[in-house]
């Protein structure tokens, strides 16, 4: 199951803007986002990723990838940050 790794991990972000901002801070190691999630929303941070090479995994549910992260509402985009 992709959430294991999320749910183990000491370190991550939640949500979009926090994703973005570790990215570019260079402190994400494996970003995860929703399949459902709006485009517009997640296109970016797709594009983010792909220039600096980061590993993706995507997930079905907002609601799934929130419940991984410990939160009751559902997130668009999570990410493992470095130790």
């Amino acid at each position: 199951m992709p959430y294991e790794r999320l749910r183990l991990a000491k370190k991550r972000a939640v949500g979009t803007k926090q994703v973005t901002k570790a990215v570019n801070k260079g402190i994400a190691r494996v970003i995860y986002i929703a399949r459902d999630a709006e485009s517009h929303v997640t296109e970016p941070l797709y594009r983010l990723c792909r220039e600096r090479g980061i590993e993706l995994c995507e997930v079905e549910t907002m609601k799934e990838l929130g419940r991984a992260c410990g939160i009751e509402v559902g997130s668009a985009s999570a990410a493992i940050l470095e130790e």
